[in-house]
């Protein structure tokens, strides 16, 4: 098997959906990478993009795309409700087969000195990749996001790891690290109390003293008005989704509240889903070689993902 490895850059750009077209574009144009997703918010202002393929080719792929992305992404005209620090916020890189963790934290690193030499955006290391503990958790490094930024990057416990202590003009600065696979997972509310949001995320979040591996923030969604929990759950199998769901569902109807959905942001590991499938229908297992779509993949080869199925009332078409 080829090495390859994932990347999930998030963009400060939700709303103008030509401009996400256009960074998501560079990216579906570029040979031996896979476009896996694109996801945009309104509200959060900001589209996250994964990616997969070999190591070199993702690397130039998101680079072409971060050098879109500062051309059309003004952060002094960007409003939203999800934390920022750059037009190109965060690029994760995660280790697939064939590549170490330790080749990802080498790809961050030269990622980020790239940033810098070529755009002049300073960068921040993050997660596995960073060089300071206190650097680890992604939320330390966004507090108080650019406007706080702007002014604290010149006090020494908030210079960047690569770069000057002087933002981009226009696009800030940006955090690059490398992490395990997660999964973005929100949970809406059929209110718009932002306070009981925010409480209920602080009483899920392992910093809260809640679940573990679970980072979790509070907002306000103008555009549906209701609010939401959004969650990056860092370890899915250790604490599943249906986990944090039913807590946050009980949290919620204390208050006579009702949770309204759920939405995922960017992908999720088949065996995340399976954990919750399984708990939901009671079953005592359900593993990967139960799915139809995924035993005739492995057994039958890779023709098999343009194989579709047809419903008996002949709807809901849907492939592998």
């Amino acid at each position: 098997m080829q090495p390859w490895i994932e990347c999930v850059p998030n963009f400060s750009e939700g709303r103008r959906p030509e401009v996400v077209a256009r960074i998501a574009s560079v990216i579906e144009q570029a040979e031996d990478v896979a476009l896996l997703g694109v996801e945009s918010d309104p509200d959060h202002n900001r589209a996250v993009i994964t990616i997969a393929g070999h190591p070199e080719p993702v690397l130039e792929a998101v680079w072409q795309a971060c050098r879109v992305a500062v051309s059309l992404i003004d952060l002094r005209s960007h409003a939203g409700v999800h934390p920022r620090i750059g037009a190109v916020d965060v690029v994760p890189f995660v280790a697939g087969p064939g590549v170490t963790v330790a080749e990802c934290i080498q790809l961050a690193e030269r990622f980020g000195q790239r940033l810098w030499r070529e755009l002049g955006i300073p960068v921040y290391l993050y997660g596995r990749a960073a060089r300071r503990p206190d650097r680890r958790r992604l939320a330390a490094i966004r507090r108080g996001g650019f406007e706080a930024l702007q002014t604290e990057i010149s006090l020494p416990e908030r210079a960047p790891d690569i770069g000057e202590a002087r933002l981009h003009p226009t696009a800030g600065a940006t955090a690059v690290g490398v992490r395990p696979p997660l999964v973005a997972f929100n949970v809406l509310l059929r209110t718009n109390d932002l306070e009981l949001a925010r409480r209920i995320a602080r009483n899920v979040r392992e910093t809260g003293g809640g679940l573990v591996n679970v980072q979790a923030m509070g907002f306000s969604l103008a555009s549906r008005g209701m609010v939401q929990v959004s969650m990056n759950l860092l370890d899915p199998v250790r604490t599943p989704l249906y986990r944090v769901l039913e807590l946050i569902r009980v949290e919620a109807a204390r208050q006579g509240v009702a949770v309204a959905g759920t939405e995922l942001i960017g992908l999720l590991p088949l065996r995340a889903l399976l954990a919750s499938a399984a708990h939901y229908l009671g079953l005592e297992r359900l593993r990967p070689e139960d799915i139809l779509e995924w035993n005739l993949v492995h057994q039958l080869g890779s023709e098999s993902t343009e194989l579709k199925w047809r419903w008996p009332d002949g709807t809901g078409n849907f492939g592998t």
